[in-house]
């Protein structure tokens, strides 16, 4: 009975440390397991924060581009309503014009030069 004792307690020892080896791998796993899933779960909250920010981003510059939008409707519906004005004569229109030729003094003969015509000055444009 002492042999059949001690190869009992032998064989126990050793389904110990099969058991011992196989948990400690499996919680070598686990532990693996759980530092990828943490580092996935901060790359997800980055991602979400990132994407969240970019919305904010474009809620803003579709706001922008509404507001300039809408000052460009309005200056053009001002400028349409004072050319009808101004074609209609209800209001007048003074145009600044210069000549691009030297001005010259007077002289004693009168003759005709070929200068330029009045044209209009370089700050207005269409």
């Amino acid at each position: 009975m002492n042999r059949v004792l001690c190869v009992v307690i032998i064989a126990l020892l050793v389904a110990c440390g099969a058991l011992s080896l196989g948990l400690n791998h499996y919680r070598d796993n686990a532990i693996t397991y759980k530092e990828q899933r943490d580092k996935k779960v901060s790359e997800l909250e980055l991602a979400n924060a990132t994407i969240t920010d970019m919305q904010q981003r474009q809620r803003d510059v579709a706001a922008l581009d509404a507001r300039y939008s809408r000052e460009l409707a309005d200056a053009r519906a001002e400028n349409e309503t004072l050319r009808a004005d101004v074609a209609a004569g209800h209001r007048s229109l003074r145009i600044n014009a210069t000549c691009p030729g030297p001005v010259r003094e007077a002289t004693g003969t009168v003759r005709v030069d070929n200068a330029t015509g009045p044209q209009l000055a370089d700050t207005v444009t269409r």
